[in-house]
C-alpha cells in the first residue's frame, strides 16, 4: 500500500529522521525471546537509535512480528553478524568504542560512563549474558547498579535503563536538537521513510 504524503506526516518524519543518533548504536548477541528483542527495538526507536547489530551464532534469528514490536521493526536498521569479531570489526572500524554488559568486578558503573561519544552497547543471551567474546573484545564493560536480592534485570529492562541514561545525557548536550546527517542524506531519507 503507498503511503500518502501529507504535511502533517513528511512533517513527523524529519522531525523523527533529525534526531536520530547515528553516533550510539545497540548490538544484542543470541537474545532467544522475540518479546524481548522487540521490546529493544521499540526502545531504540523511542531513544532515536537508528541501527541494531544482531549477532546470531547460536541461537536461530528471532521472528519479529510488527503487533509485538509496534512497529519500531520497521523504522530501525538492522545488521546481522554470524560473529563477535566481524560484528565488532565492523563497528570499531566506523570509529565506536564498545561497552559490553557485565557482572563482573571491574565493570564500570553505567551512570559514571560518557555515553555522547561514538559508542555501540552490547547485551547478551537472558540466561548466558553475554560470550567471552564479547566481553573479552569490548573497550569497557559496564554494569547497572542493583541493591536487591536477585541480581539481574530483565535484558530489554536493562536495554531501557542503559538507552535512557544514554538519552539523558545526549539531551543534556543538546545532541537532539541538531541532525548528526548532512541535508543530502537527510533528505534521501525523508524521502525513503515517506513511502513506508
Amino acid at each position: 500500500m503507498k503511503r500518502i504524503r501529507t504535511n502533517n506526516r513528511i512533517k513527523k518524519i524529519k522531525r523523527v529522521i533529525s534526531a536520530r543518533q547515528h553516533s550510539l548504536k545497540i548490538i544484542i548477541e543470541n537474545i532467544h525471546d522475540p518479546h524481548n528483542v522487540s521490546a529493544i527495538f521499540r526502545t531504540c526507536d523511542a531513544a532515536g537509535i537508528p541501527k541494531v547489530s544482531l549477532i546470531y551464532n547460536l541461537e536461530p534469528f528471532p521472528k519479529i512480528g510488527k503487533k509485538s514490536s509496534a512497529s519500531a521493526f520497521k523504522w530501525i536498521e538492522k545488521e546481522k553478524f554470524k560473529s563477535v569479531k566481524d560484528c565488532y570489526q565492523t563497528i570499531k572500524d566506523d570509529g565506536f568504542k564498545i561497552y559490553a554488559s557485565s557482572l563482573s568486578d571491574d565493570a564500570e558503573n553505567i551512570y559514571k560512563l560518557d555515553l555522547t561519544k561514538k559508542v555501540a552497547i552490547v547485551f547478551g543471551n537472558e540466561h548466558r549474558g553475554l560470550s567471552d567474546d564479547a566481553i573479552e573484545f569490548a573497550d569497557k564493560k559496564f554494569l547497572i547498579p542493583m541493591y536487591g536480592m536477585v541480581q539481574s534485570l530483565n535484558v530489554s529492562v536493562s536495554a531501557a535503563v542503559v538507552i535512557y541514561e544514554a538519552l539523558r545525557q545526549r539531551k543534556a548536550k543538546g545532541m537532539y536538537d541538531k541532525s548528526e546527517l548532512s541535508k543530502k542524506l537527510l533528505d534521501e531519507l525523508i524521502n525513503e521513510w515517506s513511502q513506508k
